[in-house]
């Protein structure tokens, strides 16, 4: 059928022409999505506001030959205006939707789509701190890609761990014999806290110590970034707060 209904999530608009915007959606059901959608830079538009980054909306679309037409679109989670406020959620969940616009179609599944939807969610209600909330959303999207580090033993050689070097390129903890020269030496803190991250164990999250918070931090933006090939240009405004 050419015309379909799905749950979406905007990822970014760009203006088209004096009153139109395409818009890039992650849906629930059909990944990946980019839709005109027109008049919606007027005041009278009906559904402009629910079109806005970091929205989550109910939207009919007529599918077309290279972008579909968005005919209707109804709100079903306003977390922009409570992000948009707060400059820590805001940069947040810019990283998290350009991660999520970096991932390929074939990537973009239902799965993906309910973790960005609770990570916006999260951000909007200030639940925990905005950087733990992008860096558990940034590790569990990575997984959910097939692309979870290992934190016990060795990424490279398998050797059982602990180990204390971490190299973004090898895919996680490497042991010595595996580690490259200049390759980053981890506080075990900060491997625990990564663990946390990517397990949602938000009690054990919250209570880790800055600097492990930290360092924790620069090597999920390195692992990200390695793995989706090109850098994700928000993560530039993100603080990182030792």
């Amino acid at each position: 059928m050419p015309t379909y209904r799905d749950e979406v999530v905007v990822l970014r608009t760009q203006k088209l022409g004096e009153a139109d915007r395409i818009v890039t959606l992650l849906s629930r059901r059909h990944g990946k999505v980019r839709a005109v959608a027109k008049g919606v830079r007027r005041t009278s538009s009906r559904f402009g506001s629910r079109l806005e980054p970091f929205m989550v909306a109910d939207v009919q679309l007529y599918e077309g030959r290279s972008l579909d037409i968005v005919q209707q679109a109804e709100s079903l989670g306003s977390y922009g205006a409570d992000i948009v406020v707060d400059y820590d959620s805001y940069t947040s969940a810019s990283a998290m939707v350009e991660a999520a616009d970096r991932l390929n179609e074939a990537e973009a599944t239902p799965q993906q789509y309910l973790l960005l939807v609770g990570g916006l969610r999260a951000l909007a209600r200030g639940e925990h701190a905005a950087r733990h909330i992008l860096d558990s959303y940034l590790l569990r999207a990575m997984a959910l890609s097939g692309w979870a580090p290992g934190l016990e033993d060795c990424a490279r050689c398998g050797a059982p761990g602990p180990h204390s070097s971490f190299v973004a390129q090898a895919g996680g903890m490497v042991c010595a014999a595996c580690a490259p020269t200049g390759a980053a030496r981890v506080h075990p803190d900060a491997v625990s806290h990564l663990t946390a991250l990517i397990r949602g164990d938000w009690t054990a999250v919250d209570a880790a110590p800055p600097a492990a918070t930290a360092a924790a931090s620069g090597l999920i933006a390195a692992y990200a970034q390695w793995h989706l090939e090109r850098g994700i240009r928000s993560l530039s405004h993100v603080e990182r707060r030792p």
